[in-house]
């Protein structure tokens, strides 16, 4: 009971008692995201590849040492046994090796994508949080107007079977107001079941219990993009975008590949050092054999034939370096796709909030005089609830555009190579506690 009351209470601490905003949802999600945790530890990982390139440019030294029991017998001497025992210890320090001064070069590059990958990540967590956010809220919008429309068409319902137990409307009639509420309660399980996917997502990226979230303020107001120009954001894409620039790097190293295998052709010069004692001992007297040598030179090596194998290994790292320029142009042309439709998604957004915030006064006025209608007889209870139904259906598409404004805002600053974490603290300025 009392590790239930602990696990209680750390869960407890983790999720946010108020109606948690954007910035809190992504904290959250920043410490308990597996995806990201992963592309974490990628890039520590990625980052020894420079130390272990810079290795081939550093000195070697190595220390070894034997023992070794021997029997002798000949024909000119009597059967004796004695051991034998030495160490050497040696030094190579590469003077010119055309390979390891690549894969150094490598290394560097290597350690750079692996920082790129990781901002990568962050910024994928960031969109997928805002996702995750803005499709939870518009879940609850959306079941929300399912209840009111199934409200609506139950009263309809209850209506028609009073009319038809009279004879004012035919069997047809409540057949008909049957089959719309049934409609609408469909409707309605379908739009729960939606929402309890919409929370399991969040709560996968939080590792928690979805907290109740900030809802959007009604008056808040969506900016356009800055410039308000699609082809300079596009243009931008292609330059900036973290995805361009991550390409950009593997395009290197694969260039760098092709000069390493080249680099198989290039003869090798190293500094050496050596110091070599070997010991002969037979019943406790060292014999004679024993010896102490040391060097220093330069030694000089060149591969002349290998049966092919360091020409085959340059055609597959050119062919591998045309396979990262064209996937370079690719990523170039998606990032300036992106670019446009994540402005277009804004502009139209916006464009849609402006005719529904229209049309939300106007359902908001006919709602009204359909109440006064009904208090002056001329309207029913049913013209009011459908009066409601249409103003829930225009604040759920109202949201929906707004919603979908703010995350296009987001993946075009993504596709432009600039979104930050900063960016979710201006979208805080638009929610709301409930």
């Amino acid at each position: 009971m009392r590790l239930n009351l602990i696990f209680l209470a750390t869960l407890a601490a983790a999720v946010p008692a108020h109606a948690a905003n954007l910035s809190e949802i992504y904290q959250m999600a920043l410490q308990n995201d597996p995806i990201y945790a992963a592309a974490v530890q990628a890039s520590i990982a990625g980052k020894e590849k420079e130390v272990q390139g810079k290795a081939g440019l550093l000195p070697t030294i190595q220390l070894g040492a034997n023992l070794t029991g021997n029997q002798s017998d000949t024909s000119i001497s009597s059967s004796r046994d004695y051991t034998s025992h030495g160490f050497s210890l040696s030094l190579n320090q590469p003077v010119y090796r055309k390979q390891n001064l690549e894969t150094y070069e490598q290394g560097k590059l290597q350690a750079l994508l692996a920082e790129q990958q990781l901002r990568l990540a962050r910024q994928d967590l960031i969109l997928r949080v805002s996702v995750a956010y803005f499709d939870l809220l518009q879940a609850e919008d959306n079941l929300t107007t399912a209840q009111a429309e199934k409200k609506a068409f139950a009263e309809q319902l209850a209506q028609a079977r009073r009319s038809f137990e009279v004879g004012v409307v035919t069997i047809v009639d409540a057949h008909e107001a049957q089959a719309r509420h049934d409609l609408a309660t469909a409707r309605e399980i379908a739009a729960q079941n939606d929402l309890e996917a919409k929370r399991r997502v969040l709560e996968k990226l939080i590792n928690a219990s979805a907290p109740q979230l900030a809802t959007l303020k009604e008056q808040a107001v969506i900016a356009l993009p800055e410039p308000n120009n699609m082809d300079a954001w596009a243009k931008q894409a292609q330059e900036n975008s973290l995805s361009v620039s991550a390409s950009q790097t593997s395009q290197e190293i694969s260039a760098r590949e092709v000069e390493r295998q080249r680099g198989g052709r290039y003869p090798t010069l190293d500094l050496v050092a050596r110091y070599t004692d070997s010991r002969n001992t037979s019943l406790g007297i060292t014999t004679k054999g024993d010896s102490q040598s040391a060097l220093l030179g330069l030694e000089l090596g060149w591969t002349a034939y290998q049966g092919g194998a360091i020409s085959s290994r340059i055609r597959e790292a050119q062919a591998n370096l045309e396979k990262a320029r064209q996937e370079l142009e690719n990523t170039r042309r998606q990032a300036a796709l992106d670019a446009r439709q994540a402005y277009l998604g804004v502009v139209s957004g916006d464009a849609q909030s402006k005719a529904l915030g229209a049309a939300l006064v106007s359902s908001e006025s006919q709602l009204k005089s359909t109440m006064l209608g009904l208090e002056v007889g001329v309207r029913t209870r049913v013209d009011v609830l459908n009066a409601q139904q249409q103003l829930s259906t225009t604040k759920r598409d109202l949201s929906s555009a707004r919603y979908s404004a703010i995350v296009n805002g987001l993946n075009l600053k993504a596709a432009s190579g600039t979104l930050m974490e900063d960016d979710l603290k201006a979208v805080d300025g638009l929610l709301q506690a409930r």
